[in-house]
């Protein structure tokens, strides 16, 4: 005998006709409690009315107070300017439905006016506060980028544009599934496609990410702006503009380069726009035949040469070593300037004023020589410069005689 298992019947879902009359049906009983409610509380209604009238007067006077905080706001994106945009950005919608929430109570609603203004209203408070949310996101960040005083208009106006793209689906994005969450709707589902479509999303613009979070830190925390000079490895220039991708400098040999914000980030930056001083190192080397006394005033010599000159301030000066073929001393000032050109000016000073003193005190500077020593036939050595006349006296002289020595 065959035995089999009984098939477990599938549970049909609501058909489209049963649920189209269970909406009419709703609709039905909600015109029916309003329209009892509205013949038994009409007074009520209209002194609830009258109410939320002057609720929304009230809530529009408070959204033209923060539009005129907007106009009277600064350049700069500062906290009464950020107060005033928040409340700007209220819909008067959300002011009829508040007014409606507030006031439902009073006028004694039905189940099915109050449910609905009470569905409206969450609605309402929902998106409303995504726009809130939005407008003081993007306020924070113009306040924090305009904070450091001239900022890359450009490249600020570009970042913001993204910026309010990214903030707007996220919030709004939210503001729906919390809506659909107090509706009664399983959202689960939905959360979890929502962070999968994120992570593949995050994973195939990774490199176009990081160059924008790059920007982004550069016009938040300002390593340098536009116009400052900045070198970095072996390359020197001057930042032209600040993009949402890269960066643009002008070296100064010349040319234009191009690199990426995240590449920039991640190497040694030196900011010379931002010295308040410039210390020059200067090694001078001095001939062998600089008497011990005249190397003795080369410093003093060197300290009022550079304490001469305006913005200049010696730092340390004297002899070092002795090299191969010369004595060597080495000079260190500081220049009290912040523009290159004036601490290039003020160099050049110095050392051609260095030089005019070591011409008047006769001291000769070094340069690479080497000497060579020769012997004559009979044994003597032949000097490569001329002997002094006591020398040459003494070495010419007659010997004297055996008995004598």
């Amino acid at each position: 005998m065959l035995t089999g298992k009984a098939k477990t019947p599938a549970v049909a879902g609501p058909r489209p006709r049963e649920l189209a009359a269970s909406l009419q049906q709703r609709i039905e009983t909600f015109v029916e409690q309003a329209s009892a409610w509205v013949v038994q509380h009409s007074l009520q209604i209209l002194v609830a009315l009258a109410i939320g009238v002057a609720i929304v007067a009230v809530l529009i006077g408070i959204k033209r107070l923060g539009m005129r905080l907007c106009r009277e706001g600064t350049a700069n994106a500062d906290w009464r300017t950020i107060i005033g945009r928040v409340i700007a950005q209220t819909r008067f919608l959300f002011m009829v439905v508040l007014a409606a929430h507030l006031v439902a109570g009073y006028a004694y609603a039905p189940d099915a006016v109050a449910n609905t203004i009470r569905f409206l209203f969450v609605i309402g408070l929902t998106l409303q506060a995504a726009l809130w949310a939005r407008e003081l996101i993007l306020g924070l960040v113009e306040h924090r980028v305009s904070r450091g005083g001239d900022s890359d208009h450009s490249a600020l106006g570009s970042a913001i544009g993204i910026i309010r793209l990214l903030v707007t689906v996220a919030l709004f994005a939210i503001a729906i599934i919390l809506v659909l969450d107090n509706l009664g709707v399983n959202v689960t589902g939905l959360v979890a496609g929502l962070g999968i479509g994120g992570i593949a999303i995050g994973l195939a613009a990774q490199g176009i990410f990081s160059d924008l979070f790059a920007a982004l830190a550069i016009l938040f925390d300002r390593p340098f702006r536009r116009g400052d000079a900045i070198r970095w490895d072996t390359t020197s220039g001057t930042v032209e503009a600040i993009g949402l991708k890269t960066t643009r400098v002008r070296a100064l040999t010349g040319e234009e380069v191009v690199i990426s914000n995240a590449n920039l980030l991640n190497k040694e930056l030196h900011n010379l726009a931002r010295l308040d001083r410039r210390r020059l190192v200067h090694k001078l080397g001095v001939t062998y035949q600089t008497t011990p006394d005249m190397c003795d005033k080369i410093p003093e010599m060197l300290r009022a040469i550079v304490e001469g000159h305006d913005r200049c301030t010696l730092v340390r000066c004297g002899m070092i070593g002795f090299a191969a073929s010369s004595l060597d001393f080495e000079l260190q000032f500081d220049v009290h300037s912040d523009v290159y050109d004036v601490v290039f000016a003020t160099q050049s000073k110095v050392l051609i004023a260095i030089l005019k003193a070591f011409n008047t005190a006769g001291i000769e500077f070094a340069y690479p020589t080497q000497t060579t020593f020769t012997a004559a036939p009979d044994g003597r050595l032949v000097m490569p410069y001329a002997e002094p006349p006591i020398l040459m006296e003494q070495r010419h002289a007659p010997a004297p005689p055996a008995g004598e020595r």
